[in-house]
């Protein structure tokens, strides 16, 4: 057991499964930074030690460095400020006791998990917990002793890169729940649990040790309403949207679809050594995706209702693309090229092309260039 666990657990408003830096930067942040802050526990489910070892400074009482550097509304921002959301950090391989007697009590279950820590494994399916099982697997055996217990259920916000996160993780936890656990009072438990769809868009660039980060100034929280969700917490960063359409469509097709375009540029040019988005922005080249964002782009946004959004995301991934602290290499953007270009770009005209054919030139040709 943790020094941690010995000291009996408080109680938080939140249990976070996750430990990464993005969350520091993002929803530990804005827990701090409410109107009414939010206390956190955090909890990390893998049991890699390595990570296990950062868990005492992410509740260090002074609180955890977040340093956003970057440009916001065409100022430079450099500033330094601190998450003092964090209360007490667990990990559910040595804390169990720790993690159900916190979990108990808390509104609001937050998660950000890795792909390997939320795929599905044999154990899951077990009646008895291993300390192996994955993710869902863990959270379905605490949402089954909360039951037990005779508490409502939290609601569930997870931000992991996964379409519709909320019902897909409501979907494996419902699984697990039928084979391990056979019970159908707590099925239909379950079956009244809210879980949020949302998505969540920052840069977080730089670790600092032994906990804490460096991040870009823009920060997005955008949450799916529906019956039942409600915002973590007050803070601009939040958003509950009608749908997750829009906000998935900006970031996918002009955010991911302007380093895609950046990435073809540079495997065009050779693939030069060390070439960095912040370098395209400084050449010539930040006027010709300008064009493409404002002449091939925008059209199809406006077919769909989202001109204005468009036009404001276009402004911001271009100050955004033009951060002076960030060294974001094209050649790590350029991996699976073909694959993003079908998603970002083709799929681009599939969705915005609504009665009618859309007209984006420079588009097409890099398509065209790519499947010739």
């Amino acid at each position: 057991m943790s020094d941690m666990a010995a000291k009996p657990p408080l109680k938080t408003d939140v249990l976070q499964f996750g430990t990464s830096r993005f969350l520091q930067a993002h929803a530990d942040l804005f827990f701090s930074e409410a109107r009414v802050p939010r206390s956190v526990t955090v909890v990390q489910t893998s049991g890699n030690p390595e990570r296990a070892k950062r868990l005492p400074a992410l509740a260090d009482p002074d609180g955890i460095p977040i340093k956003i550097r970057g440009l916001l509304d065409g100022q430079v921002i450099d500033k330094e400020q601190r998450v003092t959301s964090l209360k007490q950090a667990f990990s559910t391989h040595t804390d169990w006791d720790a993690v159900c007697a916190v979990f108990k009590d808390v509104d609001f279950v937050v998660s950000n998990t890795s792909d390997i820590g939320f795929a599905a494994r044999p154990e899951d399916m077990d009646a008895i917990l291993a300390p192996t099982a994955s993710f869902p697997a863990k959270l379905t055996h605490l949402l089954f002793m909360r039951y037990h217990a005779g508490s409502a259920p939290p609601l569930l916000l997870p931000t992991e890169l996964l379409p519709n996160n909320g019902h897909a993780l409501k979907s494996r936890l419902l699984e697990i729940a039928e084979t391990a656990l056979a019970d159908a009072g707590f099925r239909d438990w379950l079956e009244q649990m809210v879980a949020a769809n949302s998505i969540v868009d920052r840069i977080v660039s730089e670790p600092l040790e032994p906990a804490g980060a460096i991040a870009e100034p823009y920060a997005l929280w955008a949450i799916e309403a529906a019956p039942g969700v409600r915002a973590p917490c007050d803070h601009p960063s939040i958003q509950i949207v009608p749908s997750l359409e829009g906000p998935e469509r900006l970031k996918l097709h002009i955010l991911n679809l302007g380093h895609t375009i950046m990435a073809d540029w540079w495997l065009q040019d050779g693939r030069p050594e060390g070439q960095t988005v912040l370098d395209v922005m400084q050449s010539e080249r930040r006027g010709a995706l300008e064009h493409i964002l404002i002449s091939d782009v925008l059209p199809g946004f406006a077919a769909r209702g989202l001109e204005e959004d468009a036009k404001h995301f276009i402004t911001a991934t271009l100050e955004r693309f033009s951060n002076p602290f960030l060294r974001h290499l094209i050649s790590d953007i350029a991996g699976n090229h073909s694959e993003k270009l079908d998603r970002r770009i083709a799929a681009f005209f599939d969705w915005a092309s609504t009665g009618g054919v859309l007209s984006a030139p420079s588009l097409s040709a890099i398509l065209d260039r790519n499947r010739s």
